[in-house]
Formats: C-alpha cells, structure tokens, sequence
C-alpha cells in the first residue's frame, strides 16, 4: 500500500486540478476526432493539441506510432506512447485510453452543441466526455500530480492514447502492439473502457460473439392457396423456436458474468412482402449469441446449422446462414492479477467501495491485449452514457478516477 501521507499529498492536488481537468475536457471536446469510416477527419488535430499540452505540462517523452490512412486528411492515424519514470523499471504501469468519438447523431436531441461542452449540476456535457476522455483527462493528471507534489511513482508510467477504437481498432492499439515492443508480460495494463455507476466492476473476461443471419428461401404464392406455395415466413419462426434450445445444450453457468449464462436471442428481423395476402417466398432473420467462453464458437455453428438442416427438411426450404460477427472469447484475466489486485485496492481508498472482478457481454478493446498474451483489466466509475445523446462527465468521477490511478502508482 502506498504511503498515506504520500497519497494524501496527490488526492489534495487533484482536486485542487478539478478546474483545470474541466477547461482540458472542453478543450478536447472543440476538436472532433472522428473516423473516416463515420464521416470525420481522424485524431490527428486531437493529437497535435495533446502532445503540446502534455509537453507543457512537463511531460515530454512522447512517442507517435502512426498507422497510415488514406482516408484520413493527414494520411495517418495517430497513436500516442507516453513515458514517465518511477523508481524501477521492473515493469510499467499503463493506462490505456482512445482518442476517438462517435458521431453526434440526431442533432435536435441534444440540448447543446455537441462538440462545445457545457457544465451543468456537477456535470460536463459534450460529446465523448465520458467516452473516453473522463479517464484519458484523469490519467494526465494523476502524473501531472506526481509532478507538481514532485512524488515518484513506484514503477514507471505510461500512458496509451490510440486511436480507432470506435471502429476496430486496427489503426490502435492493434497496430501499436503489431508495431511496437513497448508492453511487457508484467505490466499492469487499466484499460477504462468498461465500469458501472458505482466503480465496483473490473471487467477481466468476455463472452464470444456470434451475430447470424438466416435466409430462408421458399415458395411466394397467393394467401389464399398456401398448398401452391412454400412458406418462408413460417418455416424461419419454427426455425427460431428450434433455436431456443440452445439454452438447454449450452447450460453451463459461470457467477463471474452477468448474466452467468450463454445467450442466443433472435432480433432483427427484414421485412418479406408488403402486403397482407401474399405468402413470402424469402424470410430474413438474425440472431444475437454471447457465448461462455467454455464453449468453442464453432462447436455453437455446428449445432446451429443442425437445427437449420431439420427446419429445411421439414417444410422443404432452403436455409442460408452467413456471419454477421464472429469474434470467439479472449483468454481471461486473471482474477489474482496483479492489475486487479491494485485496482481493488485503489478503489476501497478512494471510493470506499468493494470492487470485484467480472466478466461482460459485450466486447472491449482490452480483448486485444489479452489475445496478445497480456493481462488487462477494465475499470472505470461511469455513468454510462457514452453514445447517448447529451453525454456527459460526472465531474467527481473524472477527480475520483484520477485518484484511482494516483494511488495504483504509489502501489509497491
């Protein structure tokens, strides 16, 4: 555990930063940093304003890993490396946030410029406010502190600001770790891209995901003589009861996820024929899988295309599944890692909660490094508004969280 009076030090500066993490927040707000693919320029201008405030503020070993793009206005996409030295170099602390946004999207719902931030009851609005620049404004203070009460941490900092992550990351950190040596096996690598109102979840694991759809194709006809036609439409809702037992061939439960268990649920579903009296000919469906990592995606496939063959035999149509997503379960992290172990400790100091290791539904890009042999973990305390419109920052959260990542520096 670190000092306390050393801590004590760094949470008092922090917030007396609370004014200036704010004018940071509205100052990375103004410069949208949206990828080509939605419709913007990129991180480049992002980029260039962060490493002239973080040379400012005394933090000037800054390295720019850049991933090329000609969609890109600049030609590139800009991943930032940041060092700062502690007292051994045995490992590296790391803190890993992403400088892209998502687009706004409806204008006429937010009930301000999306992109010049506004503070309002304790909060800051503004698009990507809490997605992800909350905890990428509270790791360059939480160094900033070290520098101003002039405190070592124990081991040395670095901070990962990529780009990309909105869209796949493959001109992120997965190209910084396809280009780059920087991380090693016993780093300790935060990656805030995951929390809950209450900061007591450090995401360490993640189902597999597969999204399918399903064209089934039979016979159009009139409503009137079905014995002319095939029934599409019919053949894909039996289709979909068929699938429901899934649940009952993949039953294992796992108390580290919520929910504990695999999930196959149908959900978009196209439209056939636009009127009432006509039987489809063609039906589209898709399905939504979050599979325990227990059980291998293909395993799941096979047994999908199975119950597919029996619907086709039974009402004699044809059934084509294609993927929509496949992307099988990272290896865990450990829930005794070291990053969890510090983490819980930094949360009980700062919040007074009791943070527990869990795994999620969804996917996060800490999914990269733990493909990559590293052990990471998500942490962060939210409000999870990110992609809404009017998101917002809880300020305290921003302070708090650069508190956390203070106090896992000092940590020995």
């Amino acid at each position: 555990m670190p000092d306390k009076r050393v801590f004590s030090r760094l949470a008092k500066r922090l917030d007396s930063f609370r004014d200036e993490m704010i004018d940071l927040q509205t100052r990375l707000c103004a410069i949208p940093a949206i990828a080509p693919s939605s419709g913007g320029e990129g991180e480049a201008k992002k980029a260039e304003f962060l490493q002239s405030y973080l040379r400012k503020s005394g933090i000037n070993d800054i390295t720019v890993i850049k991933a090329p793009d000609h969609d890109a206005p600049a030609g590139y996409r800009p991943n930032l490396l940041t060092f700062f030295p502690g007292k051994s170099s045995k490992k590296t602390i790391w803190i890993m946030t992403h400088l892209d946004v998502v687009p706004p999207g409806e204008l006429a719902v937010w009930r301000g410029d999306p992109f010049r931030a506004w503070v309002e009851g304790g909060k800051i609005y503004g698009r990507g406010v809490e997605d992800n620049q909350q905890d990428l404004v509270a790791s360059i203070f939480a160094l900033k502190a070290c520098l101003a009460e002039n405190i070592k941490p124990s081991y040395d900092v670095g901070l990962a600001l990529v780009a990309d992550e909105e869209t796949g990351s493959q001109k992120g950190i997965e190209y910084v770790l396809n280009q780059t040596e920087v991380f090693k096996k016993n780093d300790l690598i935060i990656v805030p891209d995951a929390g809950n109102e209450k900061g007591t979840m450090i995401e360490v694991a993640e189902k597999s995901i597969l999204w399918l759809r399903f064209k089934t194709v039979g016979k159009q006809t009139h409503g009137s003589t079905p014995q002319k036609g095939i029934n599409s439409f019919k053949a894909a809702s039996f289709l979909i009861t068929e699938l429901q037992k899934l649940y009952r061939f993949y039953d294992l439960q796992d108390r580290l996820f919520s929910p504990g268990i695999s999930t196959f649920e149908p959900t978009k579903k196209e439209p056939n024929v636009p009127n009432i009296n006509t039987i489809p000919g063609e039906d589209i469906f898709y399905m939504d899988c979050r599979i325990l990592p227990d059980y291998p995606v293909e395993k799941i496939e096979k047994t999908i295309r199975k119950m597919a063959d029996s619907i086709e035999k039974k009402f004699k149509v044809k059934i084509e599944i294609s993927l929509a997503q496949k992307a099988p379960a990272a290896p865990p992290t450990s829930t005794r890692s070291a990053v969890v172990q510090a983490l819980k400790k930094a949360v009980r100091e700062v919040y007074g909660q009791e943070a527990r290791p869990m795994g999620i539904g969804g996917g996060t890009v800490a999914a990269i490094f733990r493909r990559a042999g590293f052990e990471a973990a998500c942490w962060s305390k939210l409000d999870e508004t990110c992609h809404m419109p009017n998101e917002y920052c809880l300020i305290d959260n921003m302070v708090g969280d650069a508190k956390v990542f203070a106090h896992v520096f000092m940590q020995e």
